[in-house]
């Protein structure tokens, strides 16, 4: 369980842009308040991040098809590939269809509500989080998530529909996922998030071994440290240390 306290480690990073948490609810959770506006899933992480202070939304504020992937509502004609054809983001309908058979979605009528609350007011505990990081900041969470477990980093996302794959598909595969914001439509169409970060989603099960591991292992590599000429200096030592110690194990 990540809890706010065990959270604080992603608060050493001093992020320009504050990591949120996002919970799917069939209940909704007491004291947070209703969203005031529409806006599509993105926007919604992306309205949380300036504004700080925790809301919730439910289908009737969602007006992209975010609330597809969230299992709220059924749009055949959108499965069909017919929009993606008519925005000009896609040739065919069938090749803006095609993706929806891999779509991650939540199971119909199973989540209700979203809770959103950046990291410093996060109070309950998030289903999957949103960090947007610097590309040094997500080397450092991503070696963390390899340090103890040797896992292997993967991405996975299309150009359209990607609140699908940054907020749904973590928490249903239990795997990290990131990509970089502008190359997907919709968030780009929306101006949902500033262009160029690196946008990790952490699910639920990951943050307690990212957070022991950044607590851990050095964020600073040596290598880091030592500079081109230094690293490979250095590397060049290591190679002779460890060729010298198989010869007289």
């Amino acid at each position: 369980m990540a809890t706010p306290e065990s959270l604080t480690m992603f608060e050493k990073f001093n992020f320009e842009i504050p990591p949120v948490g996002i919970k799917f609810l069939y209940h909704n959770l007491e004291g947070i308040e209703h969203i005031d506006k529409q806006m599509s899933f993105c926007q919604m992480v992306g309205e949380e991040q300036k504004r700080g202070k925790p809301f919730y939304f439910t289908k009737d504020d969602e007006i992209c098809i975010g609330s597809l992937a969230l299992g709220m509502i059924d749009v055949p004609i959108v499965e069909s590939g017919q929009i993606g054809q008519k925005l000009e983001i896609f040739k065919e309908p069938r090749d803006n269809a095609k993706l929806y058979l891999e779509l991650p979605r939540m199971r119909r009528g199973t989540v209700n509500y979203v809770a959103l609350s950046a990291l410093d007011e996060l109070t309950f505990d998030p289903d999957v989080l949103i960090v947007m990081a610097t590309p040094s900041q997500a080397e450092i969470i991503l070696r963390a998530m390899a340090y103890s477990t040797g896992v292997i980093w993967e991405t996975r996302k299309t150009g359209v529909l990607s609140c699908a794959w940054a907020f749904v598909y973590p928490f249903q595969s239990g795997k990290v996922n990131y990509t970089v914001t502008g190359l997907s439509f919709g968030m780009k169409a929306h101006e949902s998030f500033p262009e160029g970060w690196i946008m990790i989603s952490i699910p639920y099960n990951w943050i307690p071994t990212i957070t022991q591991n950044l607590k851990d292992m050095k964020w600073v590599l040596p290598a880091y440290a030592a500079g081109k000429e230094g690293f490979i200096k250095q590397k060049m030592d290591m190679l002779e240390e460890l060729n010298r110690e198989a010869r007289n194990p």
